[in-house]
């Protein structure tokens, strides 16, 4: 329970345990009134009546606002759980598939090219590991306020060219549209920009897959700067929309859901353009898909 709710639960109970020593108070005192005029008991029973109004309000509002925090402690342990679950695949997946192909490099003659392919892959592996550390160790250091932006003056156009020039070598294929404008430059924090450009590129091939192709764009609206990445994948629900940029927040259960990740991604994005002074909202791409949209302020 979190301390607010508490405190607040703690102060809800004092109040009801008070609240029933005032109406033992006033009943004693109207059992030694009833001798008196009839006008002046009615005036005290429709005071307590008052009393015992208020108090049934104050009481349901309270009792509202806990099974409201217990709602949501019940939401975020289920995330955390998933969190877990899916972080444990997660990591144990490309160790695996690093020792498969150390161990076939090792254990077999290979030629160059076959030897090369691998230790790309691997190469690979170890970048995705690498991301959700990184991904784990950011949402830690933002909980903990242990990151703030340090802006200067910088080419954004430059840096979303260079973030998707690099998973292009990554996947040794060029998918990714670029609509970006040239000559773009405002006071930005290189690393949270990068770090929220691979997290909505991350998104968007793990959603809309490299096969479908992905859009990042870049441009100028009168005061603004707008920028995001569009997918071509299902989308997502009007009921889960709002839940998307929650911490740990992934659709589905995680025992039985394909797609990779930790939950994370989103909620650290969300946290950096918020960090940045900016906004980010999520549009449904046309004909289908996500698009998530940030405005800088400039």
């Amino acid at each position: 329970m979190k301390k607010q709710t508490a405190i607040f639960f703690y102060i809800l109970g004092a109040y009801v345990v008070l609240q029933f020593v005032w109406w033992g108070y006033h009943l004693i005192e109207l059992t030694e009134e009833l001798k008196k005029e009839p006008a002046e008991i009615a005036k005290r029973i429709t005071m307590i009546f008052g009393e015992g109004l208020v108090f049934f309000g104050i009481l349901i509002f309270g009792l509202s606002k806990i099974r409201s925090s217990i709602i949501k402690e019940l939401r975020l342990s289920e995330r955390q759980n998933n969190f877990l679950l899916s972080v444990t695949h997660e990591l144990k997946t490309p160790l695996a598939a690093n020792k498969l192909y150390l161990q076939t490099i090792l254990k077999r003659k290979l030629d160059e090219q076959s030897k090369t392919d691998l230790l790309q892959k691997a190469v690979q592996e170890n970048e995705r590991l690498e991301l959700m550390i990184d991904n784990i160790l950011n949402a830690s250091r933002i909980e903990n306020k242990a990151l703030q932006p340090i802006k200067e003056e910088k080419n954004l156009s430059e840096i979303m060219n260079s973030v998707v020039d690099r998973f292009h070598r990554r996947n040794q294929k060029e998918f990714i549209t670029c609509e970006i404008e040239s000559g773009i430059v405002v006071p930005v924090d290189v690393f949270f920009m990068e770090t929220i450009l691979n997290n909505l590129i991350e998104n968007a091939i793990k959603y809309g897959t490299i096969e479908k192709g992905i859009s990042v764009y870049l441009f100028r609206k009168n005061h603004d700067i707008l920028f995001g990445v569009k997918d071509q994948g299902p989308g997502i629900s009007k009921e889960l929309q709002k839940q998307i940029f929650y911490k740990f927040f992934r659709a589905g259960n995680e025992e039985t859901r394909m797609k990779k990740g930790s939950g994370l991604g989103l909620f650290i994005v969300s946290e950096l353009v918020r960090m940045h002074d900016a906004k980010i909202i999520y549009k449904e791409n046309s004909p289908s898909g996500a698009n998530f949209e940030i405005t800088l302020n400039v």
